[in-house]
């Protein structure tokens, strides 16, 4: 029975109006009589004899998810979509209400928030952060709707090949959020395939699809039934299938088919959540309080945070901040900094900035964001460490009165070694960008080792896993004659089964399989410089 229609549904926004504009599928999209999938169990026709080429467009209509061309495409083939415009343009302002009214309120969110993702591009974590909707569901109801949404992250490589299987066609884009997310109820969270079926069927209609619900139906059904010897069938290895080709290419040249396959591996699980104690030394106590255990040093690692880490014992008292285990580890290669003064670059949202404070160095964060600042400047206040420094500014253009015993530049890079915690990062960069950052990041290197005293120590470090962004451009900055020495680092400096992560010219490399048994940890690489003593 269709549910009575309430005051609220009359009060349409022009996302609303966009949505049940595109809620259909176009004449030329729609399957003939004959092949519409009815509600029983037969399973959906394929035409196909295998896999849809990859770029092939999908059939044109008036569909607006079908416009293609007509609409403009922008590079690596991906539809524009204007849905969202004012959503980019205004990031801080409340989004218009999303189209889809269904019981479950957590897949309707996970799939707005697949729009803003994989549709438009948007940050994951910006996308939530600016959802009014997410942010009114009750703590377990928020839990859920992130994990669908990253587990279509993690593997929408693999669910969209196992879909190709089953399908004649592609159906609309939103329609294959509905389906993604059906899929991930049923290979990956457990749920009854039953529920997994009608749940998925519901959000098609509930987001105005209803004329592809048969579709949904019947797709999911076959799924459920035969979806094990489909991937055995067509070899679908999820370790092979849910990373963009280039990046998988980037990884095998650098590390090897063994350790990419082994990388590719972790970043299909939820990772842990990972705490740095204030006080080292209370580490092991806060892990028998938390219900974890003591990684790393500082680090207390959980398996989970039941209605999120600010109701944890701790948070309020400022007794511990949330930061990887992998991301921890720059700032102890700087040593004993009690009582020098630090300048934090690229510092937000300030993850180093309090463990460089909890040694005792006196901080001066710098970052160009006023937003990241406002948020780091929020975390300082909880922790209680006053004596930091913020400054928000452009570190190329950042003129400090003196310069620094030490520096810690945690340049902006890919964040591919983050996918872990970041998978919507897999579908939206692309190499180019990485050339680009590339070029920033040598500057900003460059702008670092003027801004510490000669004989300081500089480390550089970023969370990616591409060369070009740390081994390979640490050595075309030295073999351009830059005024500085590398200063190699030792197994003794870092936390027990962490010295293999230190690479022939003693730089640190982790990579998200390291300490897989224990949930792995992000991809970084840093290096130690030495300014030269002036002549």
């Amino acid at each position: 029975m269709r549910p009575p229609r309430r005051p609220e549904d009359d009060r349409r926004n022009d996302r609303g109006a966009n949505l049940s504009r595109d809620s259909g599928p176009s004449r030329d999209a729609r399957p003939s009589r004959d092949d519409r999938p009815s509600h029983d169990d037969r399973p959906a026709r394929n035409q196909a004899a295998g896999d849809r080429p990859r770029g092939a467009r999908p059939p044109q209509g008036r569909d607006r998810s079908y416009q293609g061309d007509r609409d403009g495409r922008i590079q690596g083939g991906k539809p524009r979509n204007d849905r969202y415009r004012a959503a980019r343009d205004h990031a801080h302002e409340p989004r218009p209400r999303a189209g889809f009214r269904e019981p479950t309120p957590s897949r309707a969110i996970a799939a707005e928030l697949l729009m803003d993702v994989l549709d438009d591009g948007r940050p994951l974590d910006d996308a939530v952060a600016t959802h009014p909707g997410f942010h009114r569901l009750e703590p377990r109801d928020r839990a859920h709707a992130r994990m669908l949404v990253a587990t279509v992250l993690r593997r929408k490589g693999e669910f969209d090949r196992l879909l190709g299987r089953v399908m004649q066609r592609p159906a609309p884009e939103k329609a294959m959020h509905v389906l993604r997310l059906g899929l991930a109820d049923l290979r990956v969270l457990s749920t009854p395939d039953h529920a997994a079926v009608d749940n998925a069927v519901r959000l098609a209609q509930a987001g105005g699809l209803g004329g592809l619900s048969g579709l949904v139906n019947a797709v999911l059904r076959r799924l459920a039934a035969e979806g094990d010897q489909i991937v055995a069938a067509a070899k679908i290895d999820p370790k092979r299938e849910n990373l963009p080709r280039w990046l998988r290419a980037s990884w095998e040249a650098a590390y090897g088919v063994e350790a990419t396959d082994a990388i590719a591996e972790v970043l299909l699980r939820e990772p842990p959540i990972d705490l740095s104690v204030r006080n080292p030394r209370e580490a092991a106590a806060w892990a028998e309080k938390l219900g974890g255990r003591a990684v790393g040093g500082r680090t207390v690692r959980l398996d989970r945070a039941e209605g999120g880490v600010d109701r944890l014992e701790g948070y309020d008292e400022g007794a511990w901040w949330v930061q990887d285990l992998a991301a921890t580890l720059p700032a102890m290669l700087l040593g004993d900094v009690k009582g020098k003064l630090v300048y934090d670059l690229c510092a937000a949202p300030g993850g180093k900035t309090a463990q460089l404070a909890a040694a005792g160095a006196h901080v001066t964060a710098v970052d160009r964001s006023a937003r990241r600042m406002m948020r780091l400047g929020e975390n300082m206040a909880r922790l209680g460490f006053t004596d930091v420094t913020p400054v928000t500014a452009d570190l190329l253009e950042w003129r400090p009165e003196g310069a620094a015993d030490a520096v810690l530049l945690d340049a902006p890079c890919s964040g591919t070694g983050t996918l872990r915690r970041r998978p919507d990062l897999a579908w939206s960069k692309r190499p180019d960008q990485v050339a680009e950052l590339a070029e920033l990041q040598e500057k900003l290197l460059e702008a670092a080792l003027k801004l510490v005293k000669p004989g300081g120590l500089v480390v550089y470090a970023t969370c990616s896993l591409e060369p070009s962004e740390g081994e390979d451009l640490v050595r075309r900055v030295l073999d351009r004659g830059l005024d500085a020495d590398r200063v190699p680092i030792g197994a003794d400096e870092l936390p027990a089964r962490l010295g293999v992560a230190i690479n022939a010219a003693g730089e640190l490399r982790t990579t998200p399989a390291l300490l897989a048994d224990a949930g792995g940890m992000d991809g970084f690489f840093a290096v130690r410089l030495r300014r030269r003593d002036a002549a």
